[in-house]
């Protein structure tokens, strides 16, 4: 039975994965169109591939119209035969980026992770249908995908707001709007389905990344689309971090629009998410499972793969590893798990997303590598054996740790009672039940006002102390080695740091210090690491890291030593040791630090409201050596602490503690001890509470609380609950200890208070307003005292009576209303205006009171009283010394004294462990895992902890001063470009601000803050070497709202014991940061002058007053000034873009410095003339005489307008003006002087273009070459070749002809020009706010102008310094004509996607275009234009000249590559010379016709004008000049014959000498580097160019230079091979002679297919072959460039042919011809047509020895080099050789003719190929070769005659001479039996017949 068989033909077109084919199986009908029995579809992704396939499908259900399977089945074959792709084709489309790796391009994805991929880019993946449906039911089940847009990169397009939409199926999704080109989204979105998986898989995933600016017709910046099938099919279900080429839909050959980096999973039922695999890091997250769908993260941590792994280095010679880790514990970090108001936001904090700011629990986790095809499970249960391994990495050690605080300072407004904890791990947590008390908290203690902005804890002399044990790993091993590599890296930043303050200086200082550095950091290599012990905690990676550090150490050392020996230049060799500190950095981390953060907590309350996490190795003690310590072991430390999830921008610090931490081994407790500088105390604590009833005091009345308690009044004890701890005693009984710094009133540390009390008032239904049950509350509703009742302070007075507050929402009688919602008591929410429904209202009542003069609030003891009570209007609020009228509640503090019963020192706190209410305390737990199990635990958690304290020696007394002088670049907080700024300086426990300097941005303080008494605690050396931090924090002072935080700076002071003896401190900027953003700088320094005790002569005298309660900087401090004039050149304004959509029509400029300002006149009308009228101002003011202490100097552009509005439309500031000082009466540039300088010319070395040779600089070794160059072929790419060094131009330099100057980099960034600016430089002017949306300020113009700042004389009498800016050019617009000569581009950025481009170029100036669109040069990244282009531009309204490449396209729109932009206006106003560059010598016709408007005599006049030189004056003729006292002499100039004929007369080129020497531009080519918008900042390839620039009004110029490249010449090159000798004999014939059939194989390098060959010298048996062939090349030869012009189709689709350039080369093979196998190689010769050795005459003398050089030969034995196109014809003999490991090996030589002839020459003497006709120049004649030489099938008798014959005749004929009686012996011996027997026979039949 036949099949039917349906065949479709797709007309080229292949199928891709979204192919499907549909079959319908219908039921025949007599009428209509059939019954439809089922339905197939079927996805062809299976098919999709270059090789034809075959699909069979057997019982594929078929469905009905509702998608049910039917009881019907089919059974059908697919094939496929997809079209012909070439090789070609099938690479096109492929775009790399070497930046981005693994980089998923269109038709990349499946390359990437599938075997096959689709040739479109719609295609999104193959995959084999069949094994899906195998997988999955056909019914409609459950599937999610997670596409989560982390980033984009170089997304095209110009100031762009990217914003990336996901389309899956038929739902969108958008991320959010994003600025610049780099955007980071990082957002997941989710998208369900419960679909027929056929359904699911063939949807797509569309991404669209778009430019929401844009119109929604050109908003779409790139696309990518796949169907979620392909990602199913991938391992783990997911494409995990890949990066995505964005392409254009209607242009699928178009280059990459940007990439996009995404994560996409599909998850069916049953399937897991797969762990990332191409990431940093690894996070591991604990998770409680609160019920079977849901749970809950408990903490999470982080692995990096790149601190677990190396990819090794081969100068290092060490190999890399894959990452490894472990067993080894990872601490978990999340949310407290109490006392923090942050519930819905604790995941945040457990899943990692935040910093951790609690410790959750730890992992034991161990990670190997392996690689393997087959992974077997994901998850398997480890076996008991593992158990076993791993119990040794749980063995734990006692850790110490203590905290001493000896400062809380710099806290916000607290409005509860403050304490600290101390926890590692869960130990210290005070609300953790799991582990024993320790005495790790500080007692509560009520924060005191400083008197200006903070709040600080009063400890005095007390200082509270934490101290804890734990139980960890020991890894010292480890962190040993880690803190030491810390150490080395710390002492080399300080001495980088300090050798970049000291670089601006040169000399023996600076050399001192580079010495001295690497002296250190060569000791400090030579120190080893410790080695790594044997112990069972060690792994495998903890080897591997030992090896990879010392392996470093030893590299750095070597190189230290090596630099150190050397004499350098410092600032060059700088980046060397940054890049060692960078690489030490690197390995100076420790992935396996099982040790946990140390946390600090501080509690208002039970609140946690701040926190602060330090390295536990950083503050470790160790054995080893003082190294290995940590860096802060033991040592005063100021930590920073800050809000748990702070999302703001400032992180402004909440409080500021400096503590001693002290960390290490139970068993080093005793060095504890040399750490602590105080007496310990510890002591129990409990407090006696009572109430006021009936005027009474008693326990009666305290409701809830228990008549003795903890501080807080809710945990009760007596005094038989009390127990001491193991190991210690009572010392006494219970005393009463007044607080004596804890729990201050409100008002303390104010000048001023606020006292208030809210009036209470109810509406009873149908009633009147009458007062409430408690009728006087605070805001809370707490009941408070009546204003009456309120008694002021004695130290106080009241300054005004009670009043109602009307600056708050309240009505004209200051009430406001409110409602009761029950069970509430008092209103939550109050409203101004009275309602119906109100129920209650109040009134605020305020009175002032201020201290009284000279009384400063200071507990003593006489002011306590007598019985030690504190008294309070209610329990929990603030207690007082004195009692109050209104006070109800009073308390006393009892204490009890504990002591060791054995001395043990202050380690004696390690064991104050457990509850001190524990009853029968003596049984004590040593194991860990017992401690954390105490029974009955639970029930005495929560009970008090010993507390202790440290008593200092007294502190020692110190004058704080800090010199705040001025700040720069700050930045603005909105859009008026302005700021109200004043500095708050916070020292310990004092803080004060500065003045408030308005409306600058740049202000000048010169302000003096003096803390008068500042108590340090700790010893004299230490304070100096470790200083507290002083805290400046900048505001923007705002009269209506509260002042905006700008930034803050920490600087450290210099401490003075004895201020008579040291220098004083010098003023210093320091950078200032909001967050992490740098936000400007302030000039400040700051020092702690020691006082004596109760005197204060020792300290030097106070500054001078400003007014009567502000100091200035003192002299000696303050930078010294002088009276100094700011000349200002006010020249222009330029590109001055629109305000408020308007015009800029008349502009001012605004110069501002050091408080002083001038305006200029406005430019009348900007459009025609942008400078302004009057150029020249001058500003007097004070500046420093250090110029790095100089403000900056301030420019505001003003526009105009009507009504008087004068809006700013830019601004900018000159933040360095140590450029702009001058002397103005010393010899400069434009200074009069009366000799002419002379300044050596600049030589500039490029990476890729070498500059110009100087010929009296460099010898040049260059061997004759016959024949000179004529001056008529001399041109100026001639000129320009032999500067670049490119090609051999040896020639031409000997024979003394011009070069020009190769600048590999713009003009303006020749070093010794002065980037163009010398008569006036271009200041940028911006626009707009930096914080909030715009990042950046935009730029809005410039300004063109300059300044000279000089000193003004002291004395009045003496006359003022001149004029700097003198002799100035027109400001009136000027008609200029502008030569661009455009001479190549180099690296150009493909544009097709062929990989190359059709460049053209464009040049705009002002209004003009020129578009040189029809010359473009056709595939090419590096084509050569050699144009001109003329323009005629009005400097400065177009200044701007913008020479762009394009790309050129025949159909679609022309692509920019790129562009550059040139300022004329700086070339046209530059004092170098830079509009017409000199040439060297003065021609006047010629390539080198001198082209300026004047003549070099008349330019050295102007200059000599120009510069205050005396005028030249010409003698002899001109052969001499005179300027001033100095002669010039030509002669001393031209020692050698020019070769050039038009030279101009003598004084004219001696001018030009003369002006060479005067830096200059010279003659010249620049290199500028394209831009595109596009890709802002990437480079796009560089344009070799150069301009002049002729101003109308000089007259015209000289002709332009001829640039246009010479075309190509026809040559014919004729090679005659005459004969070869000594070729190797390659094989042996039958008869064992060694022989080779010869035969020549020629070609020209890059002409092929005009490969010839001779024909074949059969059987030569000495090497010899004959020949008399003649070989012809026709080629295309570039005269200029010495190479060969080939032109040819890349494709065959391309219209235009490639141009490719070559060196002509002639490549001569000798080969073996074999008639049945391939033909074998024999040798080969290569001649360079340009440069090559002379043949020798004969055969014997061509030797390796005259052509090569080898090891035994010298320069002298080699033959001259020649050039073909010189030499014109040679004969000669050459040798072949091939090469084996590098050596060259001789194989034969070739007698050869070589002859060059022109086009026209070849026609006038023709000559044929081989020996065919025309075979004439000479005639050759068939060659005279041995009869030997035949091929031996082809002639057998002359085989026999010359083979064996020749070779074995004498054997033939002995043979034959044997032979003849051999055969006739055996011929008579054959026939000797047949003749005796006829003998016989005859004989018988005789006798027979006788008878």
């Amino acid at each position: 039975m036949a099949l039917p068989t349906l065949e479709f033909k797709l007309k080229g077109n292949p199928l891709d994965a979204r192919s499907t084919l549909q079959i319908q199986l219908k039921g025949k009908d007599k009428v209509g169109k059939g019954r439809l029995l089922g339905t197939v579809n079927v996805r062809l992704a299976s098919l999709v591939g270059e090789r034809s396939k075959n699909v069979s499908f057997v019982k594929v259900p078929l469905l009905d119209k509702r998608k049910q399977k039917t009881k019907n089945a089919l059974n059908f074959e697919i094939s496929y035969e997809p079209p012909l792709v070439s090789k070609k084709e099938k690479v096109e489309g492929k775009v790399e980026h070497p930046e981005l790796q693994a980089i998923t391009t269109v038709p990349r994805l499946q390359e990437a992770l599938l075997p096959s991929r689709s040739p479109t880019p719609e295609t999104s993946s193959t995959r084999e249908t069949a094994k899906l449906m195998r997988k999955f039911a056909d019914k409609a089940q459950d599937f999610q995908v997670r596409i989560r847009i982390i980033e984009g990169r170089q997304l095209q397009g110009a100031n762009i707001r990217p914003v990336v939409k996901v389309y899956v199926g038929n739902n969108s999704f958008r991320t959010r709007i994003k600025r610049g080109n780099n955007p980071f989204f990082d957002e997941i979105f989710f998208q369900n389905f419960h679909k027929l998986p056929n359904e699911v898989f063939n949807t797509l995933i569309h991404l669209q990344v778009l430019n929401s600016r844009s119109l929604r017709v050109n908003s779409m910046i790139g696309v990518f689309k796949l169907d979620i099938g392909s990602v199913y099919d991938l391992p783990g279900h997911a494409v995990l971090r890949k990066w995505l080429l964005l392409y254009e839909p209607d242009d699928l050959h178009a280059l990459a629009k940007g990439y996009l980096k995404v994560s996409i999973i599909v998850l069916a039922a049953g399937d897991e998410a797969p762990f990332p695999s191409l990431c940093e890091s690894i996070r591991f997250t604990v998770c409680e499972r609160k019920s079977a769908i849901k749970s809950t993260p408990l903490g999470t941590t982080f692995l990096s793969i790149s601190k677990i792994s190396s990819t090794g280095s081969e100068d290092d010679e060490m190999p890399g590893f894959l990452p490894m880790f472990g067993p080894c514990f990872l601490n978990l970090y999340g949310s407290p798990r109490e006392g923090l108001d942050y519930t819905e936001k604790n995941d945040e904090l457990n899943l990692g997303k935040s910093e951790g700011v609690s410790y959750r629990g730890r992992i034991l986790v161990e990670l190997a590598t392996r690689v393997e095809e087959n992974l077997g499970k994901a998850v398997e249960n480890l076996s008991s054996e593992d158990y076993l391994i791993v119990q040794k990495y749980l063995q734990r050690r006692r850790f110490s740790l203590c905290v001493v605080f000896h400062s809380a300072s710099g806290m916000q407004e607290v409005k509860g009672p403050v304490q600290f904890e101390v926890s590692i791990g869960n130990y210290g947590n005070k609300f953790d039940k799991s582990c024993k008390l320790h005495a790790s908290s500080t007692q509560y203690s009520q924060a005191l006002f400083d008197g200006n902005y903070y709040y600080f804890l009063p400890w005095c002399d007390t200082k509270p102390v934490a101290a804890l044990t734990s139980y960890w790993e020991n890894i010292d091993h480890r962190l040993d080695r880690l803190n030491i590599l810390l150490k080395i890296i710390d002492k080399l930043q300080a001495n980088i740091k300090d050798i970049k303050t000291t670089l601006p200086s040169e000399g023996t200082r600076l050399t001192g210090m580079w010495v001295k550095m690497l002296e250190r950091l060569v000791k400090d290599c030579n120190r080893s690491l410790p080695p790594l012990k044997r112990l069972p905690q060690g792994t495998a990676l903890d080897q591997q890291m030992h090896e990879q550090q010392i392996a470093l150490l030893k590299k750095i050392r070597k190189s230290a030593e090596e630099l150190r020996d050397k004499k350098v230049n410092v600032e060059d060799r700088l980046p060397d040791v940054e890049e060692w500190l960078e690489r030490l950095s690197s390995v100076a981390e420790e992935p396996q630090n099982s040790l946990p953060d140390v946390i600090l907590w501080m509690l208002s309350g039970d609140k946690r409201v701040a926190y602060a996490r330090i390295k536990a190795y950083s503050v470790l003690f160790s054995r080893d050596s003082e190294k290995s310590c940590g860096k802060f072991c033991g040592k005063l430390l100021t930590v920073f602490m800050k809000q748990p999830l702070d999302r703001s921008q400032d992180m402004r610090s909440v409080a500021q503690l400096r503590v001693r931490i002290w960390m290490g081994l139970s068993s080093d407790e005793e060095e504890f001890e040399k750490y602590i500088d105080g007496k310990i105390l510890v002591a129990a604590e409990r407090y006696e509470n009572q109430a006021k009833v009936m005027g009474h005091w008693g326990t009666s009345g305290l409701l809830q609380h228990p008549s003795y308690s903890d501080a807080m009044g809710k945990i009760r004890l007596s005094k038989k609950d009390f127990n001491p701890l193991k190991g210690w005693q009572w010392d006494g009984k219970w005393t009463i200890d007044p607080e004596r710094c804890l729990l201050f009133g409100a008002d303390a540390g104010h000048n001023e208070f606020m006292d208030d009390v809210y009036e209470n008032e109810i509406h009873l239904a149908g009633g009147e307003w009458s007062p409430a049950l408690e009728q006087y509350t605070d805001v809370k509703g707490n009941r408070h005292l009546p204003m009456e009742d309120i008694e002021c302070p004695a130290e106080w007075e009241w300054k005004e009576e009670w009043s109602p507050d009307f600056y708050r929402a309240v009505d004209e009688h200051g009430w406001e209303y409110g409602k009761v919602v029950p069970p509430d008591k008092v209103p939550k929410h109050w409203n101004p205006t009275e309602k119906a429904y109100h129920t209650h209202r109040r009134c605020r009542w305020i009175r002032k009171r201020s201290r009284k003069p000279d009384q400063s609030h200071q507990v003593k003891k006489d002011e306590f009283d007598s019985e030690g009570w504190e008294y309070a209007p209610l329990f929990g609020w603030k207690f007082h010394v004195t009692p109050n009228k209104g006070d109800t509640y009073r308390r006393r503090r009892w204490r009890r004294r504990m002591i060791p019963k054995d001395e043990q020192g202050p380690a004696a706190i390690f064991r104050l462990e457990g509850s001190l209410c524990q009853e029968d305390s003596e049984q004590q737990l040593d194991e860990p895992e017992q401690q954390e199990k105490i029974p009955g635990h639970q029930e005495l958690y929560g009970m008090t902890a010993p507390f202790i304290s440290c008593i200092l020696d007294p502190p020692n007394a110190f004058q704080f001063r800090g010199y705040i002088y001025q700040a720069r670049g700050l930045l603005p907080k909105d859009n008026s470009n302005s700021a109200d700024t004043y500095i708050q300086v916070s020292f310990l426990y004092q803080s004060k601000r500065t003045e408030v300097i308005r409306g600058n941005l740049n202000p000048i303080w010169d302000q003096t803050l003096i803390f008068e008494e500042i108590e340090v605690y700790g010893s004299l050396r230490e304070i100096v070497e470790t200083p507290p931090f002083v805290l400046l924090e900048l505001f923007d002072s705002n009269r209506m709202s509260k002042n905006e935080y700008m930034g803050a700076a920490l600087c450290y002071p210099s401490v003075k014991l004895d201020s008579s003896a040291q220098p004083v401190s010098q003023l210093q900027w320091s950078p200032v940061f909001r967050g992490q953003r740098f936000s400007g700088e302030l000039l400040v320094s700051f020092e702690l002058l020691m006082k004596q005790r109760d005197e204060d002569q020792n300290l030097p005298p106070r500054p001078p007053m400003k007014d009567t309660e502000t100091y200035l900087v003192p002299v000696g401090v303050r930078p010294q000034l002088q009276m100094t004039t700011i000349e200002i050149l006010a020249w222009g304004l330029r590109n001055i873009k629109n305000y408020n959509m308007l015009r800029v029509v008349s502009p001012s400029l605004v110069v501002e410095c050091s408080g002083e300002m001038i305006q200029t006149a406005p430019i009348r009308n900007y459009r025609k003339n942008p400078n302004f009228l009057v150029p020249i101002y001058f500003i007097t003011v004070f500046l420093p005489v250090d110029a790095a202490y100089s403000p900056p100097i301030v420019l505001k552009v003003l526009d105009y307008r009507a009504f008087g509005y004068k809006p700013v439309v830019g601004q900018t500031a000159v933040k360095s003006l140590s450029g702009f000082f001058c002397d103005p009466f010393a010899g400069t540039a434009d200074s009069e002087d009366g000799t002419i300088t002379s300044v050596k010319s600049f030589n500039v070395e490029a990476p890729n273009i070498e500059s110009s040779f100087a010929e009296d600089d460099r010898k040049l070794v260059w061997e004759d070459t016959e024949g000179q160059l004529e001056d008529n072929a001399i041109d100026w790419w001639c000129k320009f070749y032999a500067s670049t060094g490119e090609h051999d131009y040896t020639d031409y330099l000997m024979q003394g002809y011009d070069t020009i100057q190769i600048y590999p980099c713009p003009l303006e960034d020749v070093p010794q020009f002065k980037r163009l600016q010398d008569f006036c430089h271009t200041f940028k002017l911006y626009r707009g706010q930096v914080y909030g949306d715009i990042e950046e300020p935009m730029v809005v113009g410039e300004f063109k102008g300059s300044f000279r700042i000089y000193p003004l004389p002291d004395d009045p009498t003496k006359p003022l310094p001149p004029s700097q800016f003198r002799q100035l050019p027109s400001s009136e617009p000027q008609i200029c004509l502008v030569r661009v000569y455009i001479v190549r581009a180099l690296g150009l950025q493909p544009k097709d996607r062929t990989g190359s481009c059709d460049p053209y170029i464009k040049i705009s100036l002002g209004k003009e275009l020129v578009d040189d669109r029809e010359h473009y040069i056709a595939n090419s990244l590096n084509p050569v234009f050699g144009q001109m282009f003329q323009l005629y531009a009005t400097i400065p309204l177009n200044k701007d000249l913008r020479v762009a490449v394009y790309d050129y396209d025949l159909i679609s729109q022309d692509d920019k590559i790129g562009e550059t932009v040139v300022d004329l206006e700086n070339r046209f106003l530059s004092r170098f010379g830079a509009c017409c560059g000199l040439p060297r010598t003065y021609c006047t016709a010629g390539s080198t016709e001198w082209r300026d408007q004047l003549t070099p005599i008349k330019l050295l006049n102007n200059l000599s004008s120009m510069k205050n030189y005396a005028m030249p004056v010409v003698r002899s003729n001109g052969q001499k000049i005179s300027i001033g006292d100095r002669e010039f002499s030509l002669a001393d100039f031209e020692t050698k014959k020019i070769p050039y004929s038009f030279l101009g007369p003598p004084e004219e080129r001696l001018a030009l000498h003369i002006l060479r020497l005067q830096n200059l531009v010279p003659e010249h080519v620049e290199t500028r580097t394209l831009f595109n918008s596009i890709q802002p900042g990437i480079e796009q390839g560089k344009l070799q160019m150069w301009i002049d620039i002729f101003p109308k009004r000089l007259g015209a110029p000289g002709p332009p230079f001829g640039i246009t490249p010479r075309a190509p010449v026809r040559y014919v090159l004729r090679c005659i091979i005459w004969n070869t000798s000594d070729v190797v004999l390659q094989e042996t014939n039958i008869m064992g002679e060694k022989m080779s059939d010869i035969y020549i194989k020629g070609w020209m390098v890059g002409l092929e297919e005009q490969k010839q060959n001779t024909d074949v010298h059969f059987r030569s048996l000495d090497g010899e072959g004959n020949f008399n062939w003649r070989f012809v090349f026709q080629f295309e030869y570039l005269t200029m460039e010495r190479v060969l012009i080939i032109n040819k189709r890349n494709y065959i689709w391309n219209l235009d042919e490639t141009e490719m350039k070559i060196p002509p080369k002639l490549i001569l093979q000798v080969w073996d011809n074999d008639k049945v196998s391939f033909d074998d190689y024999l040798g080969y010769l290569e001649i360079n047509l340009n440069a090559f050795r002379r043949p020798t005459k004969w055969a014997d003398r061509c030797t390796l020895e005259k052509f090569f050089k080898v090891d035994n030969s010298s320069a002298s034995s080699l033959q001259k080099m020649i050039s073909l196109f010189k030499q014109k014809s040679i004969n000669g003999w050459w040798p072949c050789v091939t090469y084996e490991e590098g050596e060259p090996y001789l194989t034969g030589k070739l007698e050869l003719t070589l002859e060059l002839l022109t086009e026209r020459e070849a026609q006038e003497r023709p000559a044929g190929k081989g020996r065919d006709e025309p075979n004439m120049n000479p005639k050759l004649e068939p060659p005279n070769r041995p009869d030997t030489s035949f091929l031996w099938f082809r002639s057998p008798f002359k085989a026999m005659k010359h083979i064996v014959w020749r070779k074995y005749r004498w054997w033939v004929i002995c043979a034959l001479l044997v032979m003849v009686p051999i055969i006739f012996l055996v011929a008579l011996l054959h026939a000797i039996p047949n003749a005796l027997a006829n003998l016989l026979l005859q004989s018988t039949r005789f006798h027979r017949k006788k008878k």
